[in-house]
Protein backbone atom coordinates (compact mmCIF):
# COMPACT_ATOMS: atom_id res chain seq x y z
CA UNK A 1 0.00 0.00 0.00
CA UNK A 2 1.01 3.34 -0.91
CA UNK A 3 1.00 5.46 2.42
CA UNK A 4 0.83 9.77 2.79
CA UNK A 5 1.70 11.75 5.94
CA UNK A 6 1.13 15.28 4.93
CA UNK A 7 2.45 18.29 7.11
CA UNK A 8 -0.12 19.47 9.65
CA UNK A 9 -1.90 22.54 8.87
CA UNK A 10 -3.95 23.77 11.42
CA UNK A 11 -2.57 26.51 14.04
CA UNK A 12 0.72 25.72 15.90
CA UNK A 13 -0.06 22.29 15.35
CA UNK A 14 3.60 20.92 15.00
CA UNK A 15 2.89 16.92 15.61
CA UNK A 16 3.37 14.71 12.45
CA UNK A 17 1.09 11.49 11.54
CA UNK A 18 4.47 8.76 11.55
CA UNK A 19 7.99 9.34 13.14
CA UNK A 20 10.59 8.07 10.88
CA UNK A 21 10.46 4.66 12.91
CA UNK A 22 6.86 4.15 11.92
CA UNK A 23 7.86 4.71 8.44
CA UNK A 24 10.63 2.11 8.47
CA UNK A 25 8.26 -0.16 10.54
CA UNK A 26 5.53 0.19 7.23
CA UNK A 27 8.67 0.00 5.27
CA UNK A 28 9.27 -3.34 6.57
CA UNK A 29 6.30 -5.20 5.54
CA UNK A 30 6.94 -3.75 1.96
CA UNK A 31 4.60 -0.95 1.73
CA UNK A 32 5.42 2.38 0.14
CA UNK A 33 5.46 6.05 2.58
CA UNK A 34 5.40 9.65 1.43
CA UNK A 35 6.09 12.04 3.45
CA UNK A 36 5.78 15.40 3.06
CA UNK A 37 9.03 18.13 2.97
CA UNK A 38 9.61 19.43 6.21
CA UNK A 39 6.38 17.62 7.89
CA UNK A 40 8.40 16.44 11.21
CA UNK A 41 11.08 19.32 11.15
CA UNK A 42 9.78 21.19 13.59
CA UNK A 43 9.65 18.64 16.15
CA UNK A 44 14.06 17.29 15.08
CA UNK A 45 12.15 14.78 12.40
CA UNK A 46 14.06 15.86 9.47
CA UNK A 47 13.57 14.51 6.10
CA UNK A 48 16.88 13.14 6.22
CA UNK A 49 15.88 10.69 8.66
CA UNK A 50 12.61 9.81 6.83
CA UNK A 51 14.38 9.45 3.91
CA UNK A 52 17.04 7.18 5.88
CA UNK A 53 13.94 4.75 7.09
CA UNK A 54 13.01 4.10 3.65
CA UNK A 55 10.48 7.11 3.07
CA UNK A 56 10.24 9.15 -0.07
CA UNK A 57 10.43 13.22 0.73
CA UNK A 58 7.54 14.62 -1.47
CA UNK A 59 6.98 18.81 -2.15
CA UNK A 60 3.27 18.83 -1.37
CA UNK A 61 0.22 17.90 0.28
CA UNK A 62 -1.96 17.48 -3.21
CA UNK A 63 0.61 15.07 -4.19
CA UNK A 64 -0.03 13.44 -1.29
CA UNK A 65 -3.72 12.87 -1.54
CA UNK A 66 -3.33 12.50 -5.17
CA UNK A 67 -0.96 9.42 -4.51
CA UNK A 68 -1.79 7.29 -1.41
CA UNK A 69 -4.30 5.16 -0.99
CA UNK A 70 -4.34 5.59 3.24
CA UNK A 71 -3.44 9.15 4.51
CA UNK A 72 -1.97 9.12 8.16
CA UNK A 73 -2.67 12.22 9.98
CA UNK A 74 -2.97 13.58 13.44
CA UNK A 75 -5.57 16.54 13.52
CA UNK A 76 -8.79 16.67 11.76
CA UNK A 77 -8.45 17.40 8.23
CA UNK A 78 -9.69 21.06 7.32
CA UNK A 79 -12.07 21.94 4.48
CA UNK A 80 -8.63 21.96 1.87
CA UNK A 81 -7.34 18.46 2.80
CA UNK A 82 -11.05 17.38 2.98
CA UNK A 83 -11.60 18.60 -0.92
CA UNK A 84 -8.64 16.12 -1.78
CA UNK A 85 -10.07 13.37 -0.26
CA UNK A 86 -11.45 10.58 -2.58
CA UNK A 87 -13.60 7.65 -2.75
CA UNK A 88 -11.98 4.43 -1.89
CA UNK A 89 -9.12 6.37 0.36
CA UNK A 90 -8.57 5.50 3.54
CA UNK A 91 -8.09 8.40 6.13
CA UNK A 92 -6.74 7.51 9.43
CA UNK A 93 -6.52 10.45 12.30
CA UNK A 94 -8.33 12.01 15.03
CA UNK A 95 -11.48 13.26 13.38
CA UNK A 96 -13.98 14.34 16.55
CA UNK A 97 -16.45 14.50 14.52
CA UNK A 98 -20.17 15.01 16.60
CA UNK A 99 -19.49 18.56 17.25
CA UNK A 100 -18.40 19.38 13.65
CA UNK A 101 -21.20 18.91 11.18
CA UNK A 102 -18.61 21.04 8.49
CA UNK A 103 -16.25 18.43 8.63
CA UNK A 104 -18.30 15.52 8.60
CA UNK A 105 -20.56 16.82 5.66
CA UNK A 106 -17.14 17.19 3.54
CA UNK A 107 -16.11 14.07 4.09
CA UNK A 108 -19.46 12.19 3.95
CA UNK A 109 -19.21 14.22 0.09
CA UNK A 110 -15.49 13.25 -0.38
CA UNK A 111 -16.66 9.28 -0.12
CA UNK A 112 -13.60 8.02 1.31
CA UNK A 113 -12.94 5.57 4.45
CA UNK A 114 -12.42 7.34 7.65
CA UNK A 115 -11.24 5.79 10.83
CA UNK A 116 -11.12 8.12 14.08
CA UNK A 117 -8.33 7.31 16.60
CA UNK A 118 -10.43 8.50 19.39
CA UNK A 119 -13.36 6.09 18.54
CA UNK A 120 -10.80 2.60 18.25
CA UNK A 121 -11.36 0.88 21.01
CA UNK A 122 -9.48 -2.48 23.02
CA UNK A 123 -10.29 -5.58 24.92
CA UNK A 124 -10.31 -3.93 28.09
CA UNK A 125 -13.23 -1.36 26.99
CA UNK A 126 -10.33 0.91 26.79
CA UNK A 127 -9.83 3.92 23.66
CA UNK A 128 -6.08 3.01 23.14
CA UNK A 129 -5.38 5.55 20.32
CA UNK A 130 -7.11 8.20 22.28
CA UNK A 131 -5.65 7.10 25.80
CA UNK A 132 -1.66 8.79 24.72
CA UNK A 133 -2.74 12.18 24.22
CA UNK A 134 -5.41 12.15 27.15
CA UNK A 135 -2.50 11.31 29.23
CA UNK A 136 -0.60 14.67 27.76
CA UNK A 137 -3.39 17.00 28.00
CA UNK A 138 -4.30 15.84 31.10
CA UNK A 139 -0.97 16.47 32.57
CA UNK A 140 -0.71 19.80 30.47
CA UNK A 141 -3.69 20.78 32.16
CA UNK A 142 -2.22 21.25 34.82
CA UNK A 143 0.61 23.52 33.96
CA UNK A 144 -1.50 25.75 31.34
CA UNK A 145 -4.52 26.07 34.51
CA UNK A 146 -1.28 26.87 36.81
CA UNK A 147 -0.46 29.72 34.28
CA UNK A 148 -3.86 30.93 33.51
CA UNK A 149 -4.17 31.28 37.22
CA UNK A 150 -1.15 33.94 37.10
CA UNK A 151 -2.06 37.56 37.83
CA UNK A 152 -0.07 39.02 34.36
CA UNK A 153 -2.36 36.28 32.33
CA UNK A 154 -5.62 38.02 34.11
CA UNK A 155 -6.08 34.88 37.05
CA UNK A 156 -6.42 35.48 40.50
CA UNK A 157 -2.79 35.48 41.56
CA UNK A 158 -2.29 32.26 42.75
CA UNK A 159 0.29 30.03 43.03
CA UNK A 160 -0.89 26.15 42.63
CA UNK A 161 1.40 24.25 45.55
CA UNK A 162 1.29 27.74 48.01
CA UNK A 163 4.20 27.83 50.45
CA UNK A 164 4.91 27.56 53.79
CA UNK A 165 2.29 29.83 55.96
CA UNK A 166 -0.11 30.39 52.49
CA UNK A 167 -2.70 27.66 51.73
CA UNK A 168 -2.41 26.01 48.15
CA UNK A 169 -4.73 26.16 45.75
CA UNK A 170 -7.92 24.26 45.71
CA UNK A 171 -8.18 21.87 41.83
CA UNK A 172 -11.76 20.58 40.98
CA UNK A 173 -11.02 17.79 38.36
CA UNK A 174 -14.52 16.70 36.51
CA UNK A 175 -14.08 13.17 35.17
CA UNK A 176 -11.90 10.37 36.53
CA UNK A 177 -10.44 9.08 33.59
CA UNK A 178 -7.44 9.15 31.98
CA UNK A 179 -7.37 12.79 31.40
CA UNK A 180 -8.89 13.47 34.77
CA UNK A 181 -6.33 10.81 36.74
CA UNK A 182 -3.40 12.18 34.99
CA UNK A 183 -4.24 16.17 35.59
CA UNK A 184 -4.88 14.91 39.48
CA UNK A 185 -1.62 13.47 39.40
CA UNK A 186 0.45 16.47 38.32
CA UNK A 187 -1.86 19.10 40.31
CA UNK A 188 -0.84 16.38 43.59
CA UNK A 189 2.83 16.59 42.76
CA UNK A 190 2.37 20.21 43.05
CA UNK A 191 0.94 20.24 46.46
CA UNK A 192 -2.31 21.32 45.20
CA UNK A 193 -5.39 20.60 47.27
CA UNK A 194 -7.58 17.70 44.36
CA UNK A 195 -11.23 16.85 44.22
CA UNK A 196 -12.12 14.40 41.68
CA UNK A 197 -15.82 14.18 40.74
CA UNK A 198 -16.89 10.78 38.49
CA UNK A 199 -20.04 9.41 37.85
CA UNK A 200 -18.52 5.32 38.20
CA UNK A 201 -17.95 4.09 41.77
CA UNK A 202 -15.27 1.67 40.34
CA UNK A 203 -13.76 4.30 39.31
CA UNK A 204 -13.96 6.45 42.36
CA UNK A 205 -12.79 3.04 43.66
CA UNK A 206 -9.53 2.48 42.07
CA UNK A 207 -8.44 6.34 42.43
CA UNK A 208 -9.07 6.12 46.31
CA UNK A 209 -6.96 2.57 46.53
CA UNK A 210 -4.10 4.00 44.05
CA UNK A 211 -4.24 7.85 46.51
CA UNK A 212 -6.21 7.64 50.02
CA UNK A 213 -6.53 10.41 51.46
CA UNK A 214 -4.17 12.66 49.05
CA UNK A 215 -7.01 12.76 46.54
CA UNK A 216 -10.52 13.67 47.27
CA UNK A 217 -12.84 11.61 45.27
CA UNK A 218 -16.70 12.76 45.41
CA UNK A 219 -19.84 10.93 42.93
CA UNK A 220 -20.68 13.80 40.40
CA UNK A 221 -24.03 15.37 40.59
CA UNK A 222 -25.13 18.74 40.14
CA UNK A 223 -25.65 19.46 43.58
CA UNK A 224 -21.75 18.54 44.32
CA UNK A 225 -20.71 20.55 41.40
CA UNK A 226 -21.83 23.27 42.86
CA UNK A 227 -20.89 23.05 46.21
CA UNK A 228 -17.11 22.65 44.65
CA UNK A 229 -17.01 25.48 42.68
CA UNK A 230 -16.96 28.87 45.09
CA UNK A 231 -14.09 27.56 46.53
CA UNK A 232 -12.28 25.74 43.35
CA UNK A 233 -9.69 27.77 42.02
CA UNK A 234 -8.86 25.35 38.99
CA UNK A 235 -11.36 23.62 37.19
CA UNK A 236 -10.31 20.69 34.79
CA UNK A 237 -13.01 19.55 32.54
CA UNK A 238 -11.91 15.67 31.66
CA UNK A 239 -15.17 14.33 30.50
CA UNK A 240 -15.58 12.29 27.56
CA UNK A 241 -18.79 10.31 25.94
CA UNK A 242 -16.53 8.26 23.26
CA UNK A 243 -17.29 10.02 19.94
CA UNK A 244 -20.56 12.15 21.41
CA UNK A 245 -20.38 15.17 21.89
CA UNK A 246 -19.26 16.12 25.67
CA UNK A 247 -21.65 16.89 28.17
CA UNK A 248 -22.20 20.51 29.85
CA UNK A 249 -21.19 20.26 33.14
CA UNK A 250 -21.01 24.28 34.47
CA UNK A 251 -23.42 26.54 32.94
CA UNK A 252 -23.10 30.07 32.30
CA UNK A 253 -25.37 30.80 35.69
CA UNK A 254 -22.72 28.72 37.56
CA UNK A 255 -20.14 31.18 36.70
CA UNK A 256 -20.99 33.26 39.37
CA UNK A 257 -20.20 30.43 41.99
CA UNK A 258 -16.90 30.89 41.09
CA UNK A 259 -14.74 33.25 42.21
CA UNK A 260 -13.04 35.83 40.13
CA UNK A 261 -10.33 35.44 38.29
CA UNK A 262 -10.49 31.56 38.44
CA UNK A 263 -9.33 29.35 35.88
CA UNK A 264 -11.50 26.70 33.47
CA UNK A 265 -9.57 24.69 31.63
CA UNK A 266 -11.86 22.34 28.89
CA UNK A 267 -10.07 19.35 27.92
CA UNK A 268 -13.36 18.10 26.23
CA UNK A 269 -13.02 21.25 23.70
CA UNK A 270 -12.50 19.00 20.96
CA UNK A 271 -15.85 17.32 21.53
CA UNK A 272 -17.68 20.06 21.97
CA UNK A 273 -16.54 20.89 25.36
CA UNK A 274 -18.17 20.54 29.13
CA UNK A 275 -18.54 24.09 30.29
CA UNK A 276 -21.64 26.27 28.45
CA UNK A 277 -19.22 29.00 27.85
CA UNK A 278 -16.59 27.01 26.16
CA UNK A 279 -15.48 27.60 22.58
CA UNK A 280 -12.43 26.72 21.20
CA UNK A 281 -8.88 28.69 21.32
CA UNK A 282 -5.50 28.06 19.60
CA UNK A 283 -2.06 27.54 21.17
CA UNK A 284 -1.72 31.27 19.91
CA UNK A 285 -4.41 32.81 22.08
CA UNK A 286 -5.53 30.41 24.41
CA UNK A 287 -7.53 32.26 26.60
CA UNK A 288 -10.47 34.50 26.99
CA UNK A 289 -12.44 35.85 29.96
CA UNK A 290 -16.43 35.20 30.71
CA UNK A 291 -17.69 37.15 33.74
CA UNK A 292 -14.63 37.40 35.61
CA UNK A 293 -13.58 33.73 35.09
CA UNK A 294 -10.67 32.80 32.72
CA UNK A 295 -11.09 29.94 30.09
CA UNK A 296 -8.58 27.62 28.34
CA UNK A 297 -9.98 26.20 25.78
CA UNK A 298 -7.09 24.66 23.11
CA UNK A 299 -8.50 22.19 20.98
CA UNK A 300 -5.02 20.68 19.83
CA UNK A 301 -3.75 20.75 23.48
CA UNK A 302 -0.92 18.10 23.00
CA UNK A 303 0.38 19.95 20.01
CA UNK A 304 2.46 22.00 22.62
CA UNK A 305 4.89 19.51 23.56
CA UNK A 306 4.58 18.13 19.71
CA UNK A 307 7.86 15.63 19.69
CA UNK A 308 6.59 14.00 22.90
CA UNK A 309 3.08 14.13 21.74
CA UNK A 310 4.12 12.99 17.66
CA UNK A 311 5.94 9.74 19.79
CA UNK A 312 3.49 8.48 22.09
CA UNK A 313 0.95 8.46 19.43
CA UNK A 314 2.51 6.63 17.15
CA UNK A 315 3.52 4.08 19.27
CA UNK A 316 -0.35 3.72 20.23
CA UNK A 317 -1.28 4.42 16.09
CA UNK A 318 0.99 2.17 14.22
CA UNK A 319 0.08 -1.41 14.62
CA UNK A 320 -3.55 -0.60 13.54
CA UNK A 321 -1.50 1.08 10.43
CA UNK A 322 0.15 -1.78 9.60
CA UNK A 323 -2.68 -3.94 9.62
CA UNK A 324 -4.63 -1.36 7.34
CA UNK A 325 -2.00 -0.97 4.85
CA UNK A 326 -1.80 -5.11 5.04
CA UNK A 327 -5.24 -5.74 4.82
CA UNK A 328 -7.15 -2.72 3.53
CA UNK A 329 -10.59 -2.78 4.73
CA UNK A 330 -10.48 -6.30 5.40
CA UNK A 331 -8.36 -5.94 8.31
CA UNK A 332 -11.58 -3.39 10.26
CA UNK A 333 -13.94 -6.75 9.67
CA UNK A 334 -11.23 -9.10 10.96
CA UNK A 335 -10.27 -6.79 14.18
CA UNK A 336 -13.64 -5.95 15.99
CA UNK A 337 -11.44 -3.20 17.93
CA UNK A 338 -10.77 -1.28 15.10
CA UNK A 339 -13.65 -1.33 13.20
CA UNK A 340 -15.42 0.60 16.24
CA UNK A 341 -12.76 3.31 14.56
CA UNK A 342 -15.10 3.56 11.54
CA UNK A 343 -16.60 7.04 11.44
CA UNK A 344 -17.10 7.58 7.75
CA UNK A 345 -16.99 4.67 4.84
CA UNK A 346 -18.41 5.49 1.07
CA UNK A 347 -20.63 8.57 2.08
CA UNK A 348 -22.23 7.05 5.19
CA UNK A 349 -22.11 7.51 8.67
CA UNK A 350 -20.90 4.34 10.65
CA UNK A 351 -20.73 5.23 14.48
CA UNK A 352 -23.84 5.82 15.77
CA UNK A 353 -23.42 8.51 18.28
CA UNK A 354 -22.05 10.89 15.48
CA UNK A 355 -25.29 9.57 13.46
CA UNK A 356 -27.38 10.67 16.42
CA UNK A 357 -25.90 14.16 17.38
CA UNK A 358 -25.57 15.34 13.61
CA UNK A 359 -28.89 13.74 12.15
CA UNK A 360 -27.64 11.29 9.85
CA UNK A 361 -29.04 7.89 8.87
CA UNK A 362 -26.60 5.20 10.94
CA UNK A 363 -25.35 2.08 8.73
CA UNK A 364 -23.57 -0.58 11.03
CA UNK A 365 -19.55 -0.21 10.04
CA UNK A 366 -19.18 -3.87 8.71
CA UNK A 367 -22.50 -3.82 6.81
CA UNK A 368 -20.87 -0.67 5.21
CA UNK A 369 -18.24 -2.47 4.67
CA UNK A 370 -19.93 -5.31 3.23
CA UNK A 371 -21.74 -3.00 0.80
Amino acid sequence: MLIGVPKEIKNHEYRIGLTPSGARELASHGHKVLVQRDGGKAIGLTDEMYEKAGAEIVDSAEEIFKRADMIIKVKEPQPVECAMLRPGQILYTYLHLAPDPEQTAALVKSGCTAIAYETVTDRKGGLPLLAPMSEVAGRMSIQAGAHALEKAQGGAGVLLGGVPGVKPANVLVLGGGVVGLNAARMAMGLNARVTILDRSLDRLKYIDELYGDRITTLYSTIDTVEELLPHADLVIGAVLIPGAAAPKLVSRAQLKLMKPGSVLVDVAIDQGGCFETSKATTHQNPTFEVDGIIHYCVANMPGGVARTSTFALTNATLPYAVKLANKGVQAMLEDEHLLNGLNVHAGKITFEAVARDLGYDYVPAATALRG
